[in-house]
């Protein structure tokens, strides 16, 4: 029987809670959302528009992203 340990878990909880938030923000803003691993909490939401640039060390780390879905063109 193969059993998935209570870190991986939260782990994956983790991770899977994050992308749903990037998702989320990416509705509502012009920005690509992205999902970095954090030492501390595992994986973070971070949107782009607050990092200009993106600092090399956290583009390092960017494991999901997603599109901004707002557009001034349409």
């Amino acid at each position: 029987m193969h059993t998935i340990s209570n870190t991986a878990q939260a782990d994956n909880t983790a991770y899977f809670a994050a992308c749903t938030r990037a998702q989320h923000r990416a509705r509502s803003s012009y920005f690509t959302q992205y999902v970095i691993t954090d030492r501390e909490v595992g994986y973070i939401a971070v949107d782009e528009g607050d990092y200009s640039p993106m600092p090399m060390e956290m583009i390092d780390r960017v494991v999901y992203a997603v599109t901004g879905k707002l557009d001034d063109e349409l």
